[in-house]
Protein backbone atom coordinates (compact mmCIF):
# COMPACT_ATOMS: atom_id res chain seq x y z
CA UNK A 1 0.00 0.00 0.00
CA UNK A 2 1.24 3.47 -0.88
CA UNK A 3 2.50 5.22 2.25
CA UNK A 4 0.24 8.29 2.09
CA UNK A 5 -2.76 6.01 1.53
CA UNK A 6 -1.76 3.81 4.45
CA UNK A 7 -1.42 6.90 6.67
CA UNK A 8 -5.03 7.87 5.89
CA UNK A 9 -6.64 4.40 5.92
CA UNK A 10 -4.98 2.92 8.99
CA UNK A 11 -7.14 3.00 12.09
CA UNK A 12 -10.31 4.39 10.47
CA UNK A 13 -13.44 3.02 12.16
CA UNK A 14 -15.89 1.74 9.54
CA UNK A 15 -18.16 -0.11 11.96
CA UNK A 16 -21.23 1.85 10.85
CA UNK A 17 -20.58 1.49 7.13
CA UNK A 18 -23.25 -0.49 5.23
CA UNK A 19 -22.63 -3.32 2.73
CA UNK A 20 -23.69 -3.12 -0.93
CA UNK A 21 -23.22 -5.55 -3.79
CA UNK A 22 -21.30 -4.47 -6.90
CA UNK A 23 -21.39 -6.30 -10.21
CA UNK A 24 -18.00 -7.84 -11.03
CA UNK A 25 -18.19 -9.74 -14.29
CA UNK A 26 -20.59 -12.64 -13.81
CA UNK A 27 -20.51 -12.35 -10.01
CA UNK A 28 -20.83 -9.67 -7.34
CA UNK A 29 -18.51 -8.39 -4.64
CA UNK A 30 -19.50 -6.77 -1.36
CA UNK A 31 -18.13 -3.36 -0.41
CA UNK A 32 -19.02 -0.91 2.35
CA UNK A 33 -20.56 2.55 1.98
CA UNK A 34 -20.30 5.25 4.67
CA UNK A 35 -23.41 6.48 6.50
CA UNK A 36 -25.41 8.93 4.40
CA UNK A 37 -24.17 7.60 1.06
CA UNK A 38 -26.80 7.80 -1.69
CA UNK A 39 -27.54 4.76 -3.85
CA UNK A 40 -28.68 5.77 -7.34
CA UNK A 41 -30.82 3.26 -9.24
CA UNK A 42 -32.44 3.09 -12.64
CA UNK A 43 -36.19 2.70 -12.84
CA UNK A 44 -37.51 -0.84 -12.94
CA UNK A 45 -39.29 -1.77 -16.18
CA UNK A 46 -41.01 -5.13 -16.52
CA UNK A 47 -40.51 -7.04 -19.79
CA UNK A 48 -43.30 -7.13 -22.35
CA UNK A 49 -45.78 -9.85 -21.38
CA UNK A 50 -46.39 -10.80 -25.03
CA UNK A 51 -43.32 -9.71 -27.01
CA UNK A 52 -44.39 -11.41 -30.26
CA UNK A 53 -47.74 -9.59 -30.19
CA UNK A 54 -46.05 -6.22 -29.49
CA UNK A 55 -43.57 -6.72 -32.32
CA UNK A 56 -46.38 -7.55 -34.72
CA UNK A 57 -48.41 -4.52 -33.56
CA UNK A 58 -45.38 -2.26 -34.05
CA UNK A 59 -44.87 -3.51 -37.61
CA UNK A 60 -48.57 -3.24 -38.51
CA UNK A 61 -49.03 0.22 -36.97
CA UNK A 62 -45.68 1.98 -37.49
CA UNK A 63 -44.76 5.51 -36.39
CA UNK A 64 -44.66 8.12 -39.16
CA UNK A 65 -44.88 5.78 -42.16
CA UNK A 66 -47.40 3.51 -43.86
CA UNK A 67 -47.13 -0.21 -43.04
CA UNK A 68 -44.47 -2.13 -44.94
CA UNK A 69 -47.02 -3.71 -47.27
CA UNK A 70 -47.99 -0.21 -48.47
CA UNK A 71 -44.33 0.80 -48.85
CA UNK A 72 -43.71 -2.29 -50.98
CA UNK A 73 -46.79 -1.57 -53.08
CA UNK A 74 -45.65 2.03 -53.69
CA UNK A 75 -42.29 0.99 -55.15
CA UNK A 76 -43.82 0.80 -58.62
CA UNK A 77 -42.84 -2.70 -59.67
CA UNK A 78 -43.96 -6.24 -58.84
CA UNK A 79 -42.99 -7.41 -55.36
CA UNK A 80 -41.24 -10.47 -56.82
CA UNK A 81 -38.81 -8.13 -58.59
CA UNK A 82 -38.01 -5.98 -55.55
CA UNK A 83 -34.68 -6.24 -53.75
CA UNK A 84 -34.69 -5.81 -49.97
CA UNK A 85 -31.72 -5.03 -47.72
CA UNK A 86 -32.07 -5.25 -43.94
CA UNK A 87 -29.21 -3.63 -42.03
CA UNK A 88 -28.55 -5.45 -38.75
CA UNK A 89 -26.20 -5.02 -35.82
CA UNK A 90 -23.27 -7.37 -35.28
CA UNK A 91 -22.62 -9.74 -32.38
CA UNK A 92 -21.45 -6.91 -30.09
CA UNK A 93 -25.06 -5.72 -29.63
CA UNK A 94 -27.69 -7.91 -27.91
CA UNK A 95 -30.46 -7.10 -30.40
CA UNK A 96 -33.35 -9.58 -30.01
CA UNK A 97 -33.39 -10.84 -33.59
CA UNK A 98 -34.10 -14.56 -33.43
CA UNK A 99 -36.91 -16.74 -32.21
CA UNK A 100 -40.59 -16.29 -31.55
CA UNK A 101 -40.00 -13.17 -29.46
CA UNK A 102 -37.48 -11.68 -31.88
CA UNK A 103 -37.94 -8.87 -34.39
CA UNK A 104 -36.55 -10.61 -37.48
CA UNK A 105 -38.99 -13.45 -38.22
CA UNK A 106 -42.15 -11.27 -38.36
CA UNK A 107 -40.27 -8.68 -40.43
CA UNK A 108 -39.15 -11.30 -42.97
CA UNK A 109 -42.62 -12.84 -43.01
CA UNK A 110 -44.14 -9.53 -44.18
CA UNK A 111 -41.85 -9.43 -47.22
CA UNK A 112 -42.47 -13.05 -48.13
CA UNK A 113 -46.23 -12.69 -47.70
CA UNK A 114 -46.17 -9.64 -50.00
CA UNK A 115 -44.50 -11.70 -52.72
CA UNK A 116 -40.86 -10.67 -52.33
CA UNK A 117 -38.62 -13.56 -53.34
CA UNK A 118 -36.50 -15.05 -50.58
CA UNK A 119 -33.32 -14.80 -52.67
CA UNK A 120 -33.95 -11.07 -53.15
CA UNK A 121 -33.67 -10.41 -49.40
CA UNK A 122 -30.23 -9.61 -47.96
CA UNK A 123 -29.29 -9.29 -44.31
CA UNK A 124 -26.39 -6.85 -44.13
CA UNK A 125 -24.41 -7.01 -40.88
CA UNK A 126 -23.32 -3.49 -39.97
CA UNK A 127 -19.82 -4.03 -38.62
CA UNK A 128 -18.43 -0.49 -38.77
CA UNK A 129 -14.72 -1.10 -38.17
CA UNK A 130 -15.35 -4.40 -36.38
CA UNK A 131 -14.31 -7.71 -37.89
CA UNK A 132 -16.77 -9.74 -39.99
CA UNK A 133 -19.03 -12.11 -38.08
CA UNK A 134 -18.36 -15.83 -38.09
CA UNK A 135 -20.83 -18.46 -39.29
CA UNK A 136 -21.44 -19.43 -35.67
CA UNK A 137 -22.14 -15.82 -34.73
CA UNK A 138 -24.65 -15.48 -37.57
CA UNK A 139 -26.53 -18.47 -36.21
CA UNK A 140 -26.31 -17.05 -32.68
CA UNK A 141 -27.71 -13.70 -33.86
CA UNK A 142 -30.38 -14.76 -36.35
CA UNK A 143 -31.12 -18.44 -35.65
CA UNK A 144 -30.31 -21.54 -37.66
CA UNK A 145 -33.24 -21.31 -40.10
CA UNK A 146 -32.64 -17.68 -41.09
CA UNK A 147 -28.89 -18.23 -41.34
CA UNK A 148 -29.50 -21.20 -43.66
CA UNK A 149 -32.27 -19.72 -45.84
CA UNK A 150 -31.29 -16.07 -46.37
CA UNK A 151 -28.27 -14.34 -47.83
CA UNK A 152 -26.20 -12.72 -45.05
CA UNK A 153 -23.34 -10.34 -45.91
CA UNK A 154 -20.90 -8.58 -43.60
CA UNK A 155 -20.05 -4.97 -44.30
CA UNK A 156 -16.29 -4.44 -44.73
CA UNK A 157 -15.36 -0.79 -44.37
CA UNK A 158 -12.06 -1.17 -46.25
CA UNK A 159 -13.44 -3.11 -49.24
CA UNK A 160 -13.82 -0.53 -51.98
CA UNK A 161 -15.72 -2.98 -54.20
CA UNK A 162 -18.45 -3.00 -51.53
CA UNK A 163 -18.73 0.79 -51.36
CA UNK A 164 -20.33 3.51 -53.46
CA UNK A 165 -20.04 7.29 -53.19
CA UNK A 166 -23.27 9.25 -52.59
CA UNK A 167 -22.00 12.77 -51.96
CA UNK A 168 -20.84 14.72 -48.94
CA UNK A 169 -22.31 16.17 -45.76
CA UNK A 170 -22.61 19.86 -44.94
CA UNK A 171 -19.48 19.53 -42.79
CA UNK A 172 -17.54 18.18 -45.78
CA UNK A 173 -17.53 14.45 -44.98
CA UNK A 174 -17.28 12.30 -48.11
CA UNK A 175 -19.96 9.61 -47.86
CA UNK A 176 -18.93 6.18 -49.07
CA UNK A 177 -21.53 3.59 -48.14
CA UNK A 178 -22.29 -0.08 -48.66
CA UNK A 179 -23.64 -0.52 -52.18
CA UNK A 180 -25.84 -3.52 -51.23
CA UNK A 181 -27.83 -1.19 -49.02
CA UNK A 182 -27.94 1.87 -51.25
CA UNK A 183 -28.88 -0.15 -54.37
CA UNK A 184 -31.75 -2.05 -52.71
CA UNK A 185 -35.32 -1.13 -53.62
CA UNK A 186 -36.42 -1.40 -50.00
CA UNK A 187 -34.03 -0.32 -47.25
CA UNK A 188 -34.61 -1.39 -43.64
CA UNK A 189 -32.49 -0.48 -40.59
CA UNK A 190 -32.68 -2.38 -37.31
CA UNK A 191 -30.96 -2.09 -33.95
CA UNK A 192 -30.98 -1.65 -30.19
CA UNK A 193 -31.61 1.81 -28.74
CA UNK A 194 -29.50 2.51 -25.65
CA UNK A 195 -27.51 5.43 -24.32
CA UNK A 196 -24.26 6.20 -26.14
CA UNK A 197 -21.58 8.36 -24.57
CA UNK A 198 -20.59 9.96 -27.88
CA UNK A 199 -23.64 9.91 -30.17
CA UNK A 200 -26.27 10.36 -27.46
CA UNK A 201 -28.07 7.10 -28.21
CA UNK A 202 -27.51 4.11 -30.46
CA UNK A 203 -29.56 2.58 -33.31
CA UNK A 204 -31.76 4.56 -35.70
CA UNK A 205 -29.34 6.52 -37.91
CA UNK A 206 -26.31 4.75 -36.38
CA UNK A 207 -27.36 1.56 -38.17
CA UNK A 208 -26.19 3.42 -41.30
CA UNK A 209 -23.32 5.54 -40.00
CA UNK A 210 -20.97 4.28 -38.66
CA UNK A 211 -22.23 0.73 -39.29
CA UNK A 212 -22.35 0.71 -43.12
CA UNK A 213 -19.85 3.37 -44.23
CA UNK A 214 -16.19 3.44 -45.20
CA UNK A 215 -13.33 3.78 -42.77
CA UNK A 216 -12.72 7.36 -43.93
CA UNK A 217 -16.34 8.28 -43.23
CA UNK A 218 -16.12 6.59 -39.82
CA UNK A 219 -12.97 8.57 -39.04
CA UNK A 220 -14.91 11.79 -39.54
CA UNK A 221 -17.75 10.49 -37.34
CA UNK A 222 -15.21 9.71 -34.60
CA UNK A 223 -13.12 12.82 -35.26
CA UNK A 224 -11.48 14.72 -32.42
CA UNK A 225 -13.35 17.86 -33.45
CA UNK A 226 -16.76 16.19 -33.11
CA UNK A 227 -15.92 14.45 -29.84
CA UNK A 228 -14.51 17.60 -28.25
CA UNK A 229 -18.02 19.07 -28.24
CA UNK A 230 -19.65 19.05 -24.77
CA UNK A 231 -22.83 17.90 -26.51
CA UNK A 232 -21.18 14.69 -27.75
CA UNK A 233 -22.44 12.81 -24.73
CA UNK A 234 -25.14 10.53 -23.36
CA UNK A 235 -28.79 11.17 -24.28
CA UNK A 236 -28.03 14.51 -25.97
CA UNK A 237 -29.15 14.73 -29.60
CA UNK A 238 -29.80 18.40 -30.29
CA UNK A 239 -26.49 20.04 -31.14
CA UNK A 240 -24.57 16.76 -30.87
CA UNK A 241 -22.25 16.77 -33.92
CA UNK A 242 -21.93 12.96 -33.95
CA UNK A 243 -25.71 12.55 -34.02
CA UNK A 244 -26.22 15.25 -36.63
CA UNK A 245 -23.55 13.87 -38.96
CA UNK A 246 -24.91 10.35 -38.66
CA UNK A 247 -28.50 11.49 -39.23
CA UNK A 248 -27.59 13.52 -42.31
CA UNK A 249 -25.85 10.50 -43.84
CA UNK A 250 -28.76 8.17 -43.01
CA UNK A 251 -31.24 10.60 -44.59
CA UNK A 252 -29.23 10.62 -47.83
CA UNK A 253 -29.53 6.84 -48.15
CA UNK A 254 -33.33 6.95 -48.26
CA UNK A 255 -34.05 4.52 -45.42
CA UNK A 256 -37.64 3.28 -45.90
CA UNK A 257 -38.33 1.80 -42.49
CA UNK A 258 -36.64 1.05 -39.17
CA UNK A 259 -37.28 -1.50 -36.43
CA UNK A 260 -35.68 -0.67 -33.08
CA UNK A 261 -35.79 -2.51 -29.77
CA UNK A 262 -35.36 -1.25 -26.20
CA UNK A 263 -34.25 -3.60 -23.42
CA UNK A 264 -34.19 -3.33 -19.64
CA UNK A 265 -31.12 -3.95 -17.49
CA UNK A 266 -31.67 -7.72 -17.67
CA UNK A 267 -31.72 -7.57 -21.49
CA UNK A 268 -35.47 -8.23 -21.59
CA UNK A 269 -37.57 -6.59 -24.29
CA UNK A 270 -39.57 -3.62 -23.00
CA UNK A 271 -40.36 -1.78 -26.23
CA UNK A 272 -40.41 -2.11 -30.04
CA UNK A 273 -40.58 0.92 -32.30
CA UNK A 274 -41.04 0.66 -36.07
CA UNK A 275 -41.53 3.16 -38.86
CA UNK A 276 -39.90 6.45 -39.86
CA UNK A 277 -36.13 6.88 -39.46
CA UNK A 278 -36.55 9.85 -37.13
CA UNK A 279 -40.05 9.78 -35.66
CA UNK A 280 -39.90 6.13 -34.65
CA UNK A 281 -36.41 6.49 -33.22
CA UNK A 282 -37.51 9.53 -31.20
CA UNK A 283 -40.23 7.42 -29.56
CA UNK A 284 -37.65 4.78 -28.60
CA UNK A 285 -35.34 7.46 -27.20
CA UNK A 286 -38.18 8.72 -24.97
CA UNK A 287 -38.44 5.28 -23.39
CA UNK A 288 -34.66 4.93 -23.03
CA UNK A 289 -34.50 8.24 -21.19
CA UNK A 290 -37.17 7.02 -18.75
CA UNK A 291 -35.21 3.81 -18.18
CA UNK A 292 -31.63 5.03 -17.73
CA UNK A 293 -31.71 8.71 -16.71
CA UNK A 294 -31.33 9.32 -12.95
CA UNK A 295 -31.85 12.94 -11.86
CA UNK A 296 -29.93 14.09 -8.76
CA UNK A 297 -29.95 17.40 -6.89
CA UNK A 298 -26.19 18.06 -6.89
CA UNK A 299 -22.75 16.82 -7.74
CA UNK A 300 -21.06 14.49 -5.24
CA UNK A 301 -17.57 14.61 -3.77
CA UNK A 302 -17.11 10.87 -4.27
CA UNK A 303 -18.88 8.59 -6.74
CA UNK A 304 -18.58 4.80 -6.78
CA UNK A 305 -19.39 2.98 -10.02
CA UNK A 306 -18.43 -0.23 -11.79
CA UNK A 307 -17.68 -1.52 -15.27
CA UNK A 308 -20.57 -3.99 -15.37
CA UNK A 309 -20.61 -6.93 -17.72
CA UNK A 310 -19.72 -4.66 -20.65
CA UNK A 311 -16.42 -3.67 -19.00
CA UNK A 312 -14.34 -6.48 -20.44
CA UNK A 313 -11.24 -4.25 -20.65
CA UNK A 314 -9.97 -0.79 -19.78
CA UNK A 315 -11.09 0.47 -23.21
CA UNK A 316 -14.72 -0.45 -22.49
CA UNK A 317 -14.61 0.92 -18.94
CA UNK A 318 -14.34 4.45 -20.35
CA UNK A 319 -18.13 4.25 -20.64
CA UNK A 320 -18.60 3.74 -16.89
CA UNK A 321 -16.26 6.63 -16.08
CA UNK A 322 -17.83 9.05 -18.56
CA UNK A 323 -21.38 8.13 -17.56
CA UNK A 324 -20.60 8.92 -13.91
CA UNK A 325 -18.71 12.14 -14.64
CA UNK A 326 -21.70 14.58 -14.71
CA UNK A 327 -22.36 13.98 -11.00
CA UNK A 328 -18.75 14.04 -9.75
CA UNK A 329 -17.71 17.43 -8.45
CA UNK A 330 -14.61 19.09 -9.90
CA UNK A 331 -11.48 17.61 -8.29
CA UNK A 332 -13.60 14.95 -6.60
CA UNK A 333 -13.01 11.19 -6.60
CA UNK A 334 -14.35 8.57 -8.97
CA UNK A 335 -13.94 5.05 -7.59
CA UNK A 336 -14.32 2.51 -10.40
CA UNK A 337 -14.56 -1.21 -9.62
CA UNK A 338 -13.55 -3.15 -12.73
CA UNK A 339 -13.41 -6.78 -13.78
CA UNK A 340 -11.57 -7.11 -17.08
CA UNK A 341 -12.08 -10.48 -18.74
CA UNK A 342 -10.74 -9.85 -22.22
CA UNK A 343 -7.67 -11.59 -23.58
CA UNK A 344 -5.92 -8.24 -23.23
CA UNK A 345 -7.36 -6.53 -20.14
CA UNK A 346 -6.35 -3.03 -21.28
CA UNK A 347 -7.25 -3.12 -24.97
CA UNK A 348 -5.72 -3.12 -28.46
CA UNK A 349 -2.10 -2.10 -29.04
CA UNK A 350 -3.11 1.20 -30.67
CA UNK A 351 -5.28 2.04 -27.66
CA UNK A 352 -2.42 1.34 -25.24
CA UNK A 353 -0.07 3.59 -27.21
CA UNK A 354 -2.57 6.44 -27.37
CA UNK A 355 -3.49 6.03 -23.71
CA UNK A 356 0.19 6.37 -22.83
CA UNK A 357 0.33 9.54 -24.95
CA UNK A 358 -2.63 10.89 -22.98
CA UNK A 359 -0.84 10.12 -19.72
CA UNK A 360 2.32 11.88 -20.88
CA UNK A 361 0.72 14.92 -22.52
CA UNK A 362 -2.44 15.37 -20.46
CA UNK A 363 -5.91 15.97 -21.96
CA UNK A 364 -5.01 19.33 -23.53
CA UNK A 365 -1.81 18.10 -25.11
CA UNK A 366 -3.47 14.92 -26.36
CA UNK A 367 -6.36 16.83 -27.96
CA UNK A 368 -3.96 19.34 -29.51
CA UNK A 369 -2.09 16.45 -31.12
CA UNK A 370 -5.31 14.99 -32.55
CA UNK A 371 -6.39 18.37 -33.93
CA UNK A 372 -3.01 19.09 -35.53
CA UNK A 373 -3.33 18.93 -39.36
CA UNK A 374 -0.25 16.71 -39.44
CA UNK A 375 -1.89 14.08 -37.20
CA UNK A 376 -2.81 10.86 -38.98
CA UNK A 377 -6.13 9.48 -37.74
CA UNK A 378 -5.44 6.37 -35.67
CA UNK A 379 -7.92 3.70 -34.78
CA UNK A 380 -9.08 3.87 -31.14
CA UNK A 381 -7.95 7.49 -30.72
CA UNK A 382 -11.46 8.45 -29.59
CA UNK A 383 -11.46 6.39 -26.39
CA UNK A 384 -8.42 8.08 -24.76
CA UNK A 385 -10.05 11.37 -25.77
CA UNK A 386 -13.08 10.36 -23.69
CA UNK A 387 -10.82 9.42 -20.75
CA UNK A 388 -9.30 12.88 -21.20
CA UNK A 389 -12.68 14.43 -20.37
CA UNK A 390 -12.63 12.58 -17.04
CA UNK A 391 -9.07 13.68 -16.25
CA UNK A 392 -9.90 17.25 -17.20
CA UNK A 393 -12.58 17.43 -14.50
CA UNK A 394 -11.12 15.42 -11.61
CA UNK A 395 -7.44 14.96 -12.47
CA UNK A 396 -5.55 11.67 -12.71
CA UNK A 397 -5.40 11.48 -8.92
CA UNK A 398 -9.20 11.58 -8.85
CA UNK A 399 -9.56 8.32 -10.80
CA UNK A 400 -9.26 5.44 -8.33
CA UNK A 401 -9.22 2.54 -10.79
CA UNK A 402 -9.72 -0.63 -8.76
CA UNK A 403 -9.02 -3.89 -10.53
CA UNK A 404 -6.91 -6.92 -9.76
CA UNK A 405 -7.33 -8.18 -13.32
CA UNK A 406 -4.75 -5.83 -14.86
CA UNK A 407 -1.23 -6.66 -13.60
CA UNK A 408 0.30 -3.93 -11.44
CA UNK A 409 3.12 -3.07 -13.84
CA UNK A 410 0.66 -2.64 -16.72
CA UNK A 411 -1.86 -0.65 -14.69
CA UNK A 412 0.78 1.93 -13.85
CA UNK A 413 1.06 2.77 -17.55
CA UNK A 414 -2.56 3.99 -17.76
CA UNK A 415 -3.99 7.20 -16.28
CA UNK A 416 -5.33 7.25 -12.74
CA UNK A 417 -4.42 5.84 -9.35
CA UNK A 418 -4.01 2.04 -9.68
CA UNK A 419 -5.95 -0.18 -7.32
CA UNK A 420 -2.74 -1.93 -6.32
CA UNK A 421 -1.80 1.21 -4.34
CA UNK A 422 -4.68 0.38 -1.97
CA UNK A 423 -3.50 -3.12 -1.03
CA UNK A 424 -1.20 -3.96 1.90
CA UNK A 425 2.22 -5.47 1.09
CA UNK A 426 1.25 -9.10 0.70
CA UNK A 427 0.52 -11.33 -2.29
CA UNK A 428 -2.99 -10.96 -3.63
CA UNK A 429 -4.41 -13.13 -6.42
CA UNK A 430 -5.84 -11.50 -9.52
CA UNK A 431 -9.46 -12.07 -8.58
CA UNK A 432 -12.59 -10.47 -7.22
CA UNK A 433 -11.43 -10.72 -3.62
CA UNK A 434 -8.43 -8.50 -4.32
CA UNK A 435 -10.61 -6.03 -6.24
CA UNK A 436 -13.02 -5.97 -3.31
CA UNK A 437 -10.17 -5.05 -0.93
CA UNK A 438 -9.01 -2.32 -3.32
CA UNK A 439 -12.47 -0.75 -3.50
CA UNK A 440 -13.01 -0.86 0.26
CA UNK A 441 -9.70 0.85 0.97
CA UNK A 442 -10.13 3.33 -1.89
CA UNK A 443 -13.46 4.47 -0.44
CA UNK A 444 -11.96 4.89 3.05
CA UNK A 445 -9.07 6.87 1.52
CA UNK A 446 -11.40 9.08 -0.53
CA UNK A 447 -13.77 9.74 2.39
CA UNK A 448 -10.94 10.73 4.77
CA UNK A 449 -8.73 12.61 2.33
CA UNK A 450 -7.21 15.84 3.70
CA UNK A 451 -8.71 17.83 0.80
CA UNK A 452 -12.07 17.83 2.60
CA UNK A 453 -10.60 19.79 5.49
CA UNK A 454 -12.20 17.51 8.07
CA UNK A 455 -15.73 17.82 6.70
CA UNK A 456 -17.80 14.79 5.73
CA UNK A 457 -17.79 14.41 1.93
CA UNK A 458 -20.92 13.48 -0.03
CA UNK A 459 -20.91 9.98 -1.53
CA UNK A 460 -23.04 8.36 -4.26
CA UNK A 461 -23.10 4.79 -5.57
CA UNK A 462 -24.33 4.13 -9.13
CA UNK A 463 -25.87 0.70 -8.74
CA UNK A 464 -26.16 -0.11 -12.46
CA UNK A 465 -22.74 1.29 -13.33
CA UNK A 466 -22.26 1.93 -17.07
CA UNK A 467 -25.92 1.36 -17.92
CA UNK A 468 -27.22 4.30 -15.87
CA UNK A 469 -27.04 7.98 -16.83
CA UNK A 470 -27.12 10.14 -13.68
CA UNK A 471 -27.35 13.88 -14.19
CA UNK A 472 -27.82 17.01 -12.11
CA UNK A 473 -31.33 18.41 -12.41
CA UNK A 474 -31.45 21.50 -14.59
CA UNK A 475 -28.58 20.43 -16.85
CA UNK A 476 -29.21 19.45 -20.46
CA UNK A 477 -29.93 15.85 -21.36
Amino acid sequence: MRQDIDDIVRGVNIGRWKPVEIECGDRTIEVLLPPGAKTLEMREFAPLARPADEIRRSLEDPVGTPPLAKIIEAKGKPARDLSVCIATSDITRPVPYKGEGGILDPLLRIFLDCGVRRDNVTLLVGTGTHRPSTAQEKVAMFGERVAAEFRIIDHVCDDESMLTHIGRTRSGTEIDINRHFIEADVKIATGLVESHFMAGVSAGRKAICPALVSRKTIERFHSARFLSSPKATNLVLEGNPCHEESLEIARKTGVDFIVNAVLNRRLELIGVFSGDLEQSHDKAVELVRRVVAIPVDREYDIVLTHGGYVGINHYQNAKAACNALPIVRENGFLVLAACERDEDPIGPATYKTLLHLLKLQGPGGYLAALLNPAWKFTRDQWEPQMWGKVIEKIGEEGILYCTAFIPEEEQRLVPGTPGWDFLPPRVFPRDGEATQAMVRNALVYACHHPKWGGRKPSVAFIKEGPYAIPYVKGTAL
